[in-house]
């Protein structure tokens, strides 16, 4: 029996959805959203019923009857830390995303736009592996100041999905391995996957770990303190200095690798420089997390939007080849890997967790 299955992943400025009969994709569509659209909503949760009705706008437009589904999953927001898995929408997942326990994001809105859908179609609406997947042994969490936990939030849903993919490649069980897997895109994360968990990964939201196109990486604790008290900038200056306006573009005022690539190809010395330590840095963090798996690393596993890129790939393995056979998944298929984690419950190969 195939499963039929509508995604939802809303980002800040669109919603893309995808309707899936098992894995295989029927149609996509990125639904774009104005400024002045968001603008005149006060609140990200009070922009859930316009979403909603643009969604079913577009699924009417192509013939689609929602009351042919068999789930609906969204993309999970900034809920509270939780273990990987497929989590079914409950009352209390659904009070957290509205108030965002752990922050406002337009990923909040995927669990409350799958329920309020899939209460339209009678079926069942789940998350799958939110950003805030938490799997860290506890000797991670400690950072060396008492007031600064570590924390997890990466790119817990593509990072999981790559894995498994490796894995069913392989003929073995995720659970059966031991992976270094490193998303490369805005954002920079590195996990230790330990048996089927992520038991060490940099804080990626916050711009923790190696610099990325947008993301200023682990920094000088003291130079960092003294910015914070200068008196030049402000709070929410200083945080766009460390993510969003941290790393390659705060180099060379562009987040687009590939232009930087072009350049340092043609002799640009200054892009050379930052290109050669955007690499020294990866390649680092990942040599990192191996010690974190005691040097037991069956595979390192590169993957994200910059993995397209057979410089980054080549170079990352002349530095790491040497620690254990690296295998490259390019890009971020959310839409699939929310399909997937539905698939699994719905099949009886996992059951659904509960938020609580």
């Amino acid at each position: 029996m195939a499963f039929k299955l509508l995604i939802i992943n809303p980002g800040s400025t669109s919603t893309k959805i995808g309707v899936y009969e098992d894995e295989k994709q029927i149609f996509e569509k990125t639904l774009r959203h104005s400024a002045e659209e968001i603008g005149q909503f006060e609140t990200i949760y009070s922009q859930k019923d316009f979403r909603k009705e643009v969604i079913l706008n577009v699924l009417r437009e192509n013939n689609f009857d929602i009351n042919t589904l068999d789930a609906v999953i969204g993309r999970g927001g900034l809920l509270k830390p939780i273990p990987s898995g497929t989590y079914e929408v409950n009352k209390a997942l659904l009070e957290d995303l509205k108030i965002g326990v752990q922050g406002p994001h337009a990923s909040n809105l995927g669990g409350i736009l799958a329920q309020e859908i899939a209460e339209q179609a009678d079926v069942r609406a789940f998350i799958v592996d939110p950003v805030v997947v938490d799997e860290l042994s506890d000797v991670a969490r400690l950072s060396g100041v008492p007031e600064l936990r570590r924390i997890s939030i990466f790119h817990a849903l593509n990072q999981k999905a790559v894995a498994k993919r490796f894995a069913k490649e392989s003929g073995k069980r995720y659970e059966d391995f031991n992976l270094v897997v490193t998303h490369m895109g805005g954002g920079v994360s590195v996990g230790a996957h330990k048996n089927g968990r992520v038991i060490d990964v940099n804080n990626t939201l916050d711009g923790d770990g190696p610099f990325s196109p947008e993301r200023a990486g682990g920094v000088p604790a003291g130079e960092l303190i003294k910015i914070c008290f200068s008196g030049e900038y402000t709070k929410d200056e200083v945080y766009k200095k460390i993510v969003g306006k941290g790393g390659v573009v705060a180099y060379l005022g562009t987040n687009d690798l590939k232009s930087v690539i072009d350049k340092k190809n043609n002799g640009d010395e200054k892009c050379k420089l930052v290109y050669d330590a955007f690499i020294y840095q990866v390649a680092k963090e990942i040599g990192a997390m191996s010690t974190v798996l005691k040097g037991q690393v069956d595979a390192i596993i590169l993957t994200g939007g910059i993995a397209y890129s057979p410089f980054v790939v080549d170079d990352l393995k002349k530095a790491i080849g040497w620690i254990a056979p690296v295998k490259v998944y390019p890009g971020e298929d959310e839409l699939l890997a929310l399909a997937q984690g539905g698939i699994r419950v719905l099949s009886g190969e996992e059951e659904a967790k509960e938020y609580k």
